[in-house]
C-alpha cells in the first residue's frame, strides 16, 4: 500500500467523501479500515451502504481492511445512515461505518464514521488520526482476521422509531413520499402498517445512477414532482429525503415546498409539551440546539415552550458533539437534519414526519396552519449556493458593508450579522466549493428580497 497514490482532498470536515475512483477509490477505503482499526481497536463494527453504483466495492474493500485489522464486521448491507447509527448505539458495537455520499452527484460516494455509542468522527475529532496513519503507513501488521457476518437490526430500529413516535388515535390521511431512488422506501414500507394512511410513493426504487435527478430537495429544481404530486393526489403533507435519507423535507397541502427552518420550531415545542415530560413543568430548562444560519424563529419558539436556545456550529459532527456537551433534548440545521438525544445523539430523517404525523392527530391542524403565523413574522430567503473565486475576500466585503449596522457580529459558523430588523449569515460549505447565504427579517419579506439582491452582487 502506497500512501503516495491517495488523495486525500476526500477528508472533509466531518466525513470521507469525494469523486470516485479520482479521490475515494477501494484501496483508500482499505486502509481507511486498518486505520480505524488500529486507531480505535473497536472489537466490532457495522457497515452499511447506499444504492450508489460504486458502494458494494468500497464496502468490499472497507470489509477487508477492517478484518485485516483483527476487527469484525456486521454487514448490515443497503439501508440508511441512521440504521448504522441506531446499530453501533443499540447493539454496543465499537464503531461504524455508513457510505454514502448522500446528496452529492452519482459519481462521488464517502464515508461516514462513528466510534463506540456513535460518537462521529469529523476533522476536530478522528478524521485526522486516521489519515495520518495512512500517510505513515502507521497501519496493523496481518495478524488474525476479524470475522464476518451479514445481520440486519432493522426491524429493532423500526421499533426505536415507533417508540419514540409515540403515535395514538389517528385519523387517516394521504400523504406522498418522495425516497428520491435512494434508500427510505424500504423503511416506509416497514412503517407503514402502523398507520392508517395511504401513502403515495415516488421514484422508490434505489437506483444509483439517479435516473429522476440527485436526490437534494434543497435544490429548488427538485421539488417540483413531489409538489405536483401533494396537489395531484390531494394529500395532506408530501415528505421527500436525501439518498442515505438522513434529512427530511416538508410539502404543505398547497405543494409548497417548507423551509426547514420553520419546522425546527414545530418540532422542539412537540418536544418540549410532550406528554412524557408531564409533571416535571414539561419542558422547562432542557436545551434545544439550532445552527447560525436563521434563528430568530427558532429562538422565539423555544423560550416560549420553556427551553433554552443553544447557537451551535454547522455539520452534523459538531452538532452531535454539543448535543452530548449540553445533554440536549433536540438539535436541527437549515439543511433538514434533525438530532435527538432519545434517538443517540443522532440524527434521524424518519422521526421528523413522524412526529408531525403525531401533531397532526392531536391537534387536527395541517401543516400549512402550523408554518403560516411564523412564515409572516419571519420570512426567509431560503438557503442560496454561489460558487465564487475567492469566498473570503467575499465574505470580508459583506462584513464591510454591513458593519456599522450591525448590533452583533459572530463567527461560530461562518459570519453572522444581526442589523436589528433583518440579520444574515454567509459561511463557506464544508462538502463542496460553495458560498452558501441566508437573510431573514422580522415580518418585512420585501427587505429580505433587497438586502439578499445587495448580498449576492458581493458574492462574485
Amino acid at each position: 500500500m502506497d500512501a503516495n497514490n491517495f488523495d486525500f482532498s476526500c477528508f472533509k470536515a466531518y466525513d470521507i467523501r469525494g469523486r470516485v475512483p479520482e479521490e475515494l477509490n477501494p484501496e483508500l477505503a482499505r486502509a481507511v479500515g486498518l486505520a480505524f482499526a488500529a486507531e480505535y481497536r473497536p472489537g466490532a463494527v457495522c457497515i452499511g451502504r447506499d444504492m450508489r453504483l460504486s458502494s458494494d466495492s468500497l464496502a468490499e474493500a472497507l470489509t477487508a481492511g477492517f478484518r485485516e485489522g483483527g476487527v469484525d464486521v456486521i454487514d448490515l448491507g443497503l439501508c440508511g445512515t441512521e440504521e448504522v447509527y441506531h446499530a453501533v448505539f443499540s447493539q454496543g458495537f465499537g464503531g461504524g461505518v455508513m457510505i454514502t455520499a448522500s446528496h452529492n452527484p452519482a459519481d462521488w460516494n464517502g464515508l461516514k464514521l462513528v466510534r463506540e455509542k456513535s460518537i462521529p468522527l469529523s476533522g476536530d475529532s478522528g478524521l485526522l488520526d486516521l489519515k495520518r496513519r495512512i500517510k505513515d503507513g502507521d497501519l496493523p501488521k496481518k495478524g488474525k482476521t476479524g470475522a464476518y457476518l451479514k445481520q440486519s437490526f432493522r426491524q429493532e430500529y423500526l421499533d426505536c422509531l415507533l417508540c419514540l413516535a409515540d403515535l395514538k388515535n389517528l385519523k387517516p390521511m394521504t400523504l406522498v413520499a418522495d425516497a428520491g431512488n435512494g434508500c427510505a422506501w424500504q423503511v416506509m414500507q416497514g412503517l407503514l402498517p402502523h398507520l392508517p394512511d395511504k401513502v403515495i410513493g415516488l421514484n422508490v426504487e434505489p437506483d444509483g445512477t439517479f435516473p429522476n435527478g440527485v436526490p437534494n430537495p434543497l435544490l429548488p429544481e427538485r421539488r417540483e414532482s413531489t409538489s405536483l404530486a401533494v396537489l395531484e393526489h390531494g394529500a395532506e403533507f408530501g415528505i421527500a429525503w436525501d439518498g442515505d435519507f438522513d434529512r427530511c423535507f416538508f410539502y404543505d397541502r398547497q405543494g409548497r415546498f417548507i423551509e426547514s427552518y420553520y419546522m425546527i420550531a414545530i418540532l422542539a415545542e412537540e418536544l418540549l409539551s410532550s406528554p412524557a415530560r408531564a409533571g416535571e413543568n414539561e419542558g422547562a430548562g432542557e436545551k434545544i440546539l439550532h445552527d447560525t444560519r436563521l434563528i430568530w424563529n427558532t429562538r422565539e419558539a423555544v423560550t416560549r415552550a420553556g427551553g433554552i436556545p443553544v447557537e451551535a456550529k454547522t455539520g452534523h459532527a459538531f452538532m452531535k458533539e454539543r448535543l452530548r456537551a449540553e445533554n440536549a433534548l433536540y438539535g436541527a440545521e437549515m439543511s433538514a437534519h434533525h438530532y435527538f438525544r432519545d434517538f443517540g445523539y443522532c440524527d434521524s430523517g424518519m422521526l421528523p414526519w413522524l412526529l408531525l404525523r403525531r401533531i397532526m392527530g392531536r391537534t387536527g391542524k395541517s401543516l400549512a396552519e402550523m408554518v403560516e403565523d411564523a412564515m409572516r413574522k419571519y420570512p426567509v430567503s431560503g438557503e442560496i449556493n454561489r460558487e465564487v473565486k475567492d469566498p473570503a475576500a467575499a465574505m470580508r466585503r459583506i462584513r464591510a458593508r454591513y458593519q456599522k449596522a450591525a448590533f452583533d457580529i459572530n463567527f461560530i459558523d461562518g459570519l453572522s450579522m444581526d442589523m436589528g430588523s433583518w440579520r444574515l449569515n454567509v459561511r463557506m460549505s464544508n462538502t463542496e466549493p460553495l458560498l452558501r447565504l441566508n437573510v431573514e427579517s422580522r415580518g418585512d419579506a420585501e427587505l429580505v428580497r433587497e438586502k439578499t439582491g445587495e448580498i449576492l452582487s458581493m458574492m462574485v
